[in-house]
């Protein structure tokens, strides 16, 4: 096991920033910086023991300066949309910036936490782990309460990814982390075609329908009989395109699978397997919601490696509450009470079959 650190180079304010490589004995091995607490890279061995990097991004931290896909990034306070863009709480309600669609906030933006130099407060080289810290000022963002949150990465000896967030508020306050990772099990450069042949299994019942806008309706529906069903595996291309509203609007998945009703113990949510590289990724979580979006939207992105990243060229299983849980009373609510400690954790778990 071994962590190593070199320069990555500036931030947007001239501030100098790094980058740190975590290798296992197996020689698995990821790369996170401490702008925007992002993962760079993942190098996970396929069924023919070649390491690959399975996440999308970009080659240097300039590329992170903008990155409107959120690449590789924890996203804070709240991930996903906020209707409206505003909340209420004890009576006061906090307007958002309206970044999206004109009307409704995008995982808080556009200040958004990516874009700032996160402090690094334990690197644990037994663990193979590296903590990053930031502390959100009241009103930041339009959020109340002075908020200090904590995101660390863990590179296992199984091949794991293990996301750990943390975070305390001095006043009731709306937070739901989430980390924005796309995935390719095939490779990053290895473009849409070949996400579109995953086999992908989501254990969940139900999902969130929403309106044109991508604001949940409040409606927990049942995926049988509709494309929206991955109960069983399929691969990802063979619905993806049917004639169904709720995919027309998103143009693709991009929805929010309800895994359970509340948060709870830690659960496998999610299977996805690339028969070309013979790599398999399992998602657990303690969340009861988990955005399945397959980058709908991204749009001729330069990449890593020279690569082009175009539409559809990696997937996103992001877990959550459920989207606009702040203001939907049937969803189990992302408040946080002042002095309470917000604590959940994902796991991204890569092996071969």
């Amino acid at each position: 096991m071994a962590i190593t650190k070199q320069s990555f180079g500036k931030s947007t304010d001239g501030t100098e920033v790094f980058l740190y490589e975590i290798t296992n004995t197996s020689g698995a091995t990821m790369k996170v910086t401490d702008f925007g607490a992002i993962l760079v890279s993942l190098m996970v061995p396929d069924e023919n023991h070649k390491l690959r990097d399975v996440v999308l991004g970009y080659d240097t931290v300039e590329g992170y300066y903008e990155n409107p896909p959120h690449f590789g990034s924890p996203i804070g306070r709240n991930g996903n949309r906020i209707g409206n863009a505003s909340f209420t709480i004890d009576g006061v309600t906090y307007q958002l910036e309206k970044n999206d669609n004109g009307k409704n906030n995008l995982h808080s933006g556009p200040n958004f936490y990516r874009t700032r130099v996160w402090d690094v407060v334990e690197i644990d080289a037994e663990k193979n782990s590296i903590t990053f810290s930031i502390k959100s000022p009241h009103l930041d963002q339009g959020f109340p309460g002075n908020f200090t949150a904590f995101v660390s990465y863990t590179l296992t000896e199984k091949n794991e990814l293990v996301l750990d967030y943390k975070g305390t508020a001095d006043k009731d306050t709306i937070v739901n982390m989430t980390n924005h990772s796309y995935f390719n099990l095939a490779g990053h450069d290895a473009g849409a075609e070949s996400v579109m042949n995953h086999l992908v299994q989501i254990h969940a019942e139900e999902y969130t329908p929403t309106d044109k806008l991508l604001i949940p309706t409040g409606e927990i529906a049942p995926v049988a009989g509709t494309p929206m069903d991955f109960t069983t595996p399929k691969k990802i291309g063979q619905d993806v395109d049917a004639d169904f509203e709720q995919l027309i609007m998103a143009g693709g998945y991009d929805h929010n699978y309800a895994l359970t009703r509340k948060k709870g113990e830690m659960r496998e949510a999610a299977v996805v397997w690339c028969e070309e590289s013979g790599i398999q990724m399992k998602v657990y979580t303690d969340l009861p919601g988990m955005q399945f979006y397959i980058g709908n939207f991204i749009e001729q992105e330069n990449g890593k490696a020279g690569c082009v990243y175009g539409k559809r060229s990696g997937f996103c299983m992001e877990t959550q509450y459920y989207p606009n849980a702040c203001n939907e009373e049937k969803f189990e609510s992302s408040l946080l009470k002042a002095g309470e400690e917000y604590h959940t954790t994902t796991v991204y778990a890569f092996s071969t079959k």
